[in-house]
């Protein structure tokens, strides 16, 4: 599920998103849509990280608010589906677990954050590093994404026949469209209730045009990394492969719902673009 080296440091594209997570709080007016410094913390990227050249404040202004508004609407639907299960897959530097401790003592949550072995070992040293550790009721499962991924996760407690909310956000162009298939119907199979939400990148025609010398970027220096973008959905074939994978049902969540939803009135140019979109899917 993306890269898949295991050295034990953060990937790349982890430590960006976690930035720009950042760069939303330092840079652009309140009210913020998320509030989070602590990944910025864990990626510990030195005093000049607002200087590179992927952090540009009004380049990145659409990005960033795009980054920060899929975590929100994640969080959000947990939240309101009241499960007792949590899972982030390919989880980099997330830190709902960090920022919202009082969910899981307040409903019994477990979280799952599953990624592969190297970044999740630097992640929880670092963890301890900071003094957050990592309580029973947060798990970081290690897996090999080519692998028996979802037995590890059964392994780390990982209730089946329990509902439960799976996120998959910044994955699905990694993967091929039988790798994406082959996730949708493992989740698919999960218990009456469970929920799965995931992003997609649309392809870069159907991109605003002034968002597209930047996706453009993206595409290319992913491949220079090794780590090409594989799969690129429309929303109707996003929701095609949710159906014919066994979710019960499955919509399409616009980035015109994202915008009215957490960007209101804004006029500084903050709010998300329509390369990435999300789908919601329920069992």
């Amino acid at each position: 599920m993306g890269v898949t080296k295991d050295v034990a440091e953060a990937d790349h594209t982890a430590v960006r998103v976690a930035l720009w997570r950042a760069l939303h709080v330092r840079a652009d007016a309140p009210p913020h849509v998320l509030e989070d410094e602590i990944g910025l913390r864990l990626a510990d990227p030195g005093d000049g990280w607002r200087d590179r050249p992927d952090m540009h404040v009004d380049a990145t202004r659409r990005t960033r608010a795009s980054i920060v508004a899929r975590a929100r609407f994640v969080e959000d639907l947990v939240l309101e589906r009241g499960v007792h299960q949590y899972v982030v897959l390919g989880a980099g530097l997330d830190t709902f677990a960090q920022r919202r401790p009082e969910v899981a003592a307040a409903s019994g949550l477990r979280v799952f954050e599953v990624d592969r072995p190297g970044p999740q070992a630097w992640k929880r040293r670092r963890l301890e590093a900071l003094g957050f550790g990592v309580p029973e009721w947060l798990r970081l499962v290690p897996v090999d994404f080519e692998g028996d991924w979802w037995g590890r996760l059964a392994e780390a407690g990982f209730d089946a026949g329990r509902p439960a909310v799976v996120a998959s956000t910044g994955v699905t162009m990694y993967l091929t469209r039988e790798a994406n298939a082959a996730t949708f119907r493992l989740v698919a199979g999960l218990a009456p209730g469970s929920t799965f939400v995931t992003t997609f990148l649309r392809p870069p025609e159907d991109v605003e045009p002034e968002q597209r010398p930047q996706l453009e970027v993206a595409v290319a220096g992913a491949r220079a990394a090794g780590t090409p973008f594989l799969s690129f959905f429309r929303p109707a074939e996003i929701l095609t492969l949710a159906r014919e994978s066994g979710f019960r049902e499955a919509r399409h969540v616009p980035v015109e719902e994202l915008d009215r939803r957490y960007f209101g009135e804004r006029t500084d140019g903050v709010r998300p673009s329509r390369g990435e979109e999300l789908m919601v899917a329920t069992t």
